[in-house]
C-alpha cells in the first residue's frame, strides 16, 4: 500500500503518519507498505525516528519497501552545483530506508528542459546517487512522474548506460503526461502524454517495484480509466515477482473506499491471469 493512498487524510491531520503501517494493517490488511518523504520532512536525518518506526512496524508484522522522494532538487539539473546539492539532498532517505529495511528510495528525474541536456545532466546524477545508495545496499528507483521522466524510451536509455544494478525504475500505471510535472492524466487535461501500456511494459525489465495507480471505478467495480486486465498481463509477462502497490488517486471515491476498490480489483484480475 503507498501512503500517498492516504495523502489527504495524512495532510488534514485525521490521520498521523506515524500510523500508518498499523492503518495499512488493521483497516486493509495489506502488510507491505511505501512510504512518502513529504510527511516526514523534519525527520530524515532523524535516525532515532526511523528506529521507532521500523520498531512499530516489525510488532504489528509490516515490511517496508520503500521511500518515495519528492522536492529534494532535480537529479537532471544543468548546473552542476545544483545537481550536486540534489543529489546530498536524497543521502538521508537511503539511511533512512536502510535504517527501516527497505530495498529502496524512489526518486524523481526531474532537470533541464532541453532533452540531450537532460540527459547528460540526469546521468551525471543518478549515477553519483546509485553509486552512493549501493553502499548502503539501497536500490534507487525512477518513477514515471511526468515531463521527461515519463519518456519510457529516454530513461531506459539513462539507465542502460549508467549500467548499475542498483539503478532501475517503479512503473506507475497512470503517470505517463509528457507535458506537465507528476504526471497524472486522471482529468483529461495533460496536452501529451506516452502510451501508457507501452511506457510501463517498457519500464518493467528495469522494476524493482510497480505502482498500481487509480483514479475512478464503474458501478461494477471495474476500472474506468485504463485497462487493469492489461496492465496486470504487461506485469506478469515480464515475470516481475515484487510487490505491486496500491495507489488510489482517484476523485469520487474517499480514499478508504478507493483503496478497497483497487484492492479488491487488483485480486480479482490477477486471479484470472
Amino acid at each position: 500500500m503507498a501512503q500517498w493512498s492516504l495523502h489527504r487524510a495524512f495532510e488534514t491531520g485525521r490521520l498521523d503518519p506515524i500510523d500508518f503501517a498499523a492503518i495499512a494493517k488493521k483497516e486493509y490488511q495489506i502488510e507491505a507498505v511505501e512510504y512518502v518523504n513529504s510527511f516526514y520532512k523534519d525527520k530524515g536525518s532523524n535516525e532515532s525516528f526511523w528506529q521507532m518506526m521500523k520498531m512499530r512496524s516489525d510488532e504489528i508484522g509490516v515490511k517496508n519497501l520503500l521511500i518515495m522522494v519528492d522536492d529534494e532538487g532535480d537529479l537532471g539539473d544543468a548546473d552542476d552545483q545544483n545537481r550536486q546539492t540534489a543529489v546530498a539532498n536524497h543521502y538521508k532517505w537511503i539511511h533512512a530506508a536502510k535504517t527501516m529495511e527497505c530495498h529502496s528510495i524512489r526518486v524523481n528525474a526531474f532537470g533541464a528542459d532541453n532533452s540531450t541536456i537532460f540527459k547528460n545532466a540526469l546521468t551525471d546524477g543518478l549515477t553519483k546517487l546509485s553509486t552512493y545508495a549501493a553502499q548502503e545496499n539501497i536500490n534507487i528507483l525512477i518513477e514515471n512522474h511526468g515531463l521527461f521522466s515519463s519518456n519510457a524510451p529516454l530513461i531506459v536509455e539513462i539507465i542502460k548506460a549508467i549500467n548499475l544494478p542498483n539503478l532501475g525504475t517503479l512503473p506507475d500505471f497512470g503517470n505517463w503526461c509528457l507535458s506537465a510535472k507528476w504526471g497524472s492524466t486522471q482529468d483529461g487535461s495533460c496536452l501529451e502524454s506516452y502510451d501508457l501500456y507501452k511506457g510501463v511494459e517498457e519500464f518493467l525489465p528495469y522494476a524493482k517495484g510497480v505502482s498500481a495507480k487509480s483514479y475512478n471505478f464503474d458501478k461494477n467495480g471495474l476500472h474506468r480509466n485504463f485497462d487493469f486486465q492489461k496492465m496486470l498481463t504487461l506485469v506478469k509477462n515480464a515475470h516481475y515477482d515484487g510487490h505491486i502497490g496500491i495507489e488510489y488517486e482517484g476523485t469520487v471515491l474517499g480514499e478508504p473506499e478507493g483503496i478497497r476498490a483497487t484492492k479488491a480489483h487488483l485480486e480479482q484480475v490477477w486471479s484470472h491471469l
